[in-house]
């Protein structure tokens, strides 16, 4: 089999500004624009506003039956000079206009699409923010749009307002004033049950600021809820509701106001008399002098407190069905609330929050902003890292009122796809562990305290809202596996020992239960059939899971000690030990650790009595199991996830025993067997919709000695980018820089916007969760680890350009870290770091500087570092 190379250095290390889009790379684009568990509303690559996902569930564009009355937001633009007039967007795509025949006979509730638009557009996104420039040769004025809803990281109540905030540029590059009317709009988005009801509907004014718009449906039925329109820091005329009428009347009549110079203002107060589709809008008229600009703030806020679909709770718990269907059905009652109502009212007090403290947030967001991009990592690392951060605000995120998070895996167009915070699919998840620690202990908790039962058994999908979970399946042995290495994880970045204490004995618990179920001879390794993230079971003991299994025996052994209890500590290190061991003697071929497949010598022998059975009569399925053993193993390939378990452990600050040199073989080996610069070629029966044709990509597993399964395990000749990621972060800090980077580099060129929108990494659903490894590439190019538990900071990059800057974000502060000729300087945005211990090694050598210093924001510390020249 051929080996695959790492592209060039001219490739991989290319000085290039974060990549912008323009024509058809514009199509697939859709940016999330909302808090953390609150909901978003997406921003396309043309400068629109799309996915209107503001009601606890996905609702996208993609829709294929459409919704005939989905929400609409836009701006428009009139020059009484000229009587121009434009819908401030660029053009639509052409691939769009087939959907605009296709949903709903032509008209999705929008009514806005086929205004006159500008000639021009260009997106940037550098996540948090998304950036259009807009503009046309016959247009007097350029417009920038700049949209974002907060991130500051460890600030989960700001970085969780359900809100999206547009900041509208005007700027007069000609060399004449220009006059015009700036004007925004947008549809009532909570109707009720009825939205031509002529009794559901209220609109108020926002004096000075914009419109309210809200239902009077019970305030505990799921479709009660409320919206809000206003402009940050100017006075504008406002119309509290549109004309009401049927078929087209609301947007026609409001084209006809604006591109007459004749917007009529009003009070709303009629809205429960009329009929008709239902909206508000405020207009701002101003003047630019040449080189003149203005910049109008838009903030949009949402609030819908009701959510009516429970999923996974156990028999007896349910608050209304665990039936998958119930989501879209309004009868049914509110089973839980999203975290927004413990902290505003409505949509008008979510308006009013952000009007007073918009500095801050525009501050501390851009603050983050800078900080992550002043990395120093090529434009298309940073950009894998920031763009798979709107999975954090995307709808596959939700939180419940008690402020613990739960998560799809990632989203269909109109629901959530597999619940429950799986954990197998979140143990490749790194970036809310360090940005929103604590909302990642949330899930440590459910984990341990609502997803187990009294053996140990977890079940792997949580369920919503938070309680009993059903123990009907099999437990997940990477999920639970992962859990107690995170729990480690946790601790280490909180230092909160209180938290560790108590959920010792339930970790113990779990991890006893998985070496009753899967090690019942001890022997190190997971032997008995074991349920994983491919959604099948590997029957005897696999370089992959077993990696999980030793990272987990080795992070207990830790945790007892943390926590006092010693005298448990030695029976888990030495079978992490053996486990090493047996790792290196049975499953090591030489370049990377495969799967002995067994089921003759198991407690469990279903399958041996199964294939017992089957006579020559029997049906073709079953004479390939007696020949070859169980359906999808991988036995002699080499999976991308070979030792995966490392690299959890090696993100959840755990060393453990398995050989550091087998690691690295077996990651180079992944590298030169699996990653293709082109599957043209390439054979997958599977869902090639991930990678395919040209387009490269890093295999799930291939057999190169032979040996690969009628039947291996599903999903075997797909290309998911959460593996690549943790692949290639594994590379890059284990000094593979070069491949690793190739990896990413290639993940990122297929979501050009064109083919994919790149920033939505899907797998089984829109926004998956696994495509939030790319964080863990920020540690691997840095080296940065710190703990509160020791204080001491590690630092150990993996480039030597000087300036070398990295973002980093612990439990207690945020900022950068700057190597700078014979020095390095910490930074602080946010919060306070101590410091007692820096570890930095660079240029192959290793200084240990002994300190007692706290770091504050705007009082950064100098380390000299003299001792390090290089080679």
């Amino acid at each position: 089999m051929e080996r695959a190379k790492p592209f060039s250095k001219n490739i991989l290390f290319e000085e290039k500004k974060q990549r912008s889009y323009t024509g058809e790379s514009l199509t697939q684009i859709a940016m999330p624009i909302g808090g953390i568990g609150a909901g978003s509303i997406c921003l396309s690559g043309i400068g629109s506003l799309i996915d209107y996902s503001i009601m606890h569930q996905p609702a996208t564009t993609a829709m294929p039956d459409g919704h005939v009355f989905t929400p609409a937001a836009f701006a428009i633009i009139h020059f009484p000079q000229t009587k121009i007039t434009r819908l401030v967007e660029g053009p639509m795509p052409k691939a769009w206009i087939y959907n605009q025949g296709l949903k709903g006979q032509g008209y999705r509730g929008g009514g806005h699409e086929g205004l006159p638009r500008f000639r021009n557009v260009r997106f940037q996104g550098e996540y948090p923010f998304g950036i259009v420039e807009i503009w046309d040769e016959n247009i007097p004025l350029k417009i920038n749009l700049t949209a974002f809803n907060p991130f500051i990281p460890l600030d989960d109540i700001n970085s969780g307002i359900p809100c999206a905030i547009l900041e509208y540029t005007l700027e007069n590059p000609t060399s004449a004033n220009v006059d015009y009317e700036f004007s925004f709009h947008i549809s009532h988005f909570a109707p009720g049950r009825n939205y031509f009801s002529d009794s559901c509907t209220r609109n108020e004014v926002i004096p000075k600021k914009g419109v309210y718009l809200y239902n009077v449906e019970p305030s505990s039925h799921p479709v009660y809820g409320n919206c809000s329109l206003s402009v940050i820091g100017y006075t504008p005329l406002i119309k509290a509701m549109w004309f009401r009428g049927g078929w087209f009347d609301s947007i026609s009549a409001l084209w006809r106001e604006v591109s007459t110079g004749s917007f009529l203002p009003n009070d709303g107060k009629d809205a429960d008399q009329l009929t008709g589709r239902n909206g508000g809008s405020i207009l701002l008229k101003g003047s630019l002098e040449p080189g003149d600009k203005i910049t109008y703030p838009i903030v949009i806020t949402w609030y819908f407190p009701n959510v009516n679909y429970s999923v996974g709770r156990a028999k007896g718990s349910e608050c209304c069905s665990t039936d998958h269907n119930c989501m879209n059905k309004e009868d049914k009652p509110a089973c839980w609330k999203p975290f927004y109502v413990t902290q505003w009212k409505n949509a008008r007090d979510v308006s009013e929050y952000v009007h007073q403290n918009y500095p801050f947030l525009r501050q501390k967001t851009q603050a983050f902003h800078d900080a992550l991009f002043r990395t120093t990592a090529p434009s298309y690392v940073l950009d894998a890292i920031s763009a798979n951060l709107a999975i954090i605000k995307s709808p596959t995120v939700l939180r419940q009122e008690n402020g613990h998070m739960w998560g799809w895996e990632g989203c269909f167009c109109n629901q959530g796809c597999c619940h429950g915070s799986c954990t197998h699919v979140w143990n490749y998840a790194q970036s809310i562990a360090h940005l929103f620690p604590q909302l990642e202990r949330t899930l440590r908790e459910q984990e341990y305290l609502f997803s187990m039962d009294d053996r140990g058994h977890i079940n792997f999908r949580s369920a919503l809202p938070e309680g009993p979970a059903e123990h009907n399946f099999h437990a997940a042995s990477d999920g639970q596996l992962g859990g107690i290495m995170k729990l480690y994880r946790e601790w280490r970045i909180c230092g909160d020992k209180n938290w560790l204490e108590k959920l010792y004995p339930f970790a113990k618990r779990s991890l006893d239960y998985c070496i009753q179920t899967w090690d019942p001879h001890h022997k190190g390794v997971l032997e008995e059939p074991h349920h994983n993230t491919y959604d099948i079971e590997f029957w005897g003991p696999d370089g992959m899971c077993s990696s999980f299994y030793i990272g987990a025996l080795a992070a207990f052994a830790l945790i007892a000690r943390e926590s006092g209890h010693e005298e448990d500590a030695g029976f888990y290190e030495n079978l992490t030990q053996k486990g090493a061991q047996y790792l290196d003697q049975y499953l090591f071929n030489g370049e990377y650790y495969q799967q002995k497949v067994e089921y003759d010598a198991l407690h469990d022998t279903s399958f041996s009595q199964f294939i017992a059975n089957i006579t020559e009569e029997s049906p073709q399925e079953y004479q390939l199991l007696k020949t070859e053993g169980p359906k999808y193993q991988y036995g002699s390939g080499c999976i991308s996830d070979g030792v995966l378990g490392a690299w959890l452990a090696k993100n959840c600050f755990i060393q453990t025993p398995q050989n550091q040199e087998n690691i690295r073989k077996n990651l180079e080996s992944i590298f030169a067997y699996n990653f293709k610069s082109s599957l043209w070629d390439h054979a997958n029966p599977q869902r090639p919709g991930y990678a395919l044709g040209d387009e490269p990509g890093l295999l799930l597993c291939t057999w190169p000695r032979g040996g690969k399964p009628t039947l291996p395990f599903v999903y075997s000749d797909e290309v998911w980018t959460g593996i690549e990621y943790q692949v290639a972060s594994h590379l890059i800090s284990e000094g593979f820089v070069d491949e690793g980077l190739t990896i990413v580099y290639a993940t990122r060129s297929r979501y050009d916007g064109k083919v994919r929108n790149p920033w939505n990494e899907y797998e089984c659903g829109n926004y998956y969760a696994r495509a939030m490894s790319s964080y863990a590439l920020l540690a691997a190019i840095s080296g940065f680890q710190y703990s509160p538990v020791d204080q001491k900071l590690v630092l150990s990059p993996k480039f030597d350009h000087q300036p070398f800057c990295t973002f980093f974000s612990t439990a207690s502060g945020w900022g950068t870290i700057t190597i700078n000729q014979d020095q390095v300087e910490i930074n602080l945005e946010a919060g306070s770091l101590s410091l007692h211990e820096f570890v930095l090694t660079w240029k192959n050598k290793t200084i240990i500087i002994t300190t007692k210093s706290t770091i504050l924001p705007n009082k950064p510390l100098i380390i000299p570092i003299n001792g390090i020249k290089g080679e």
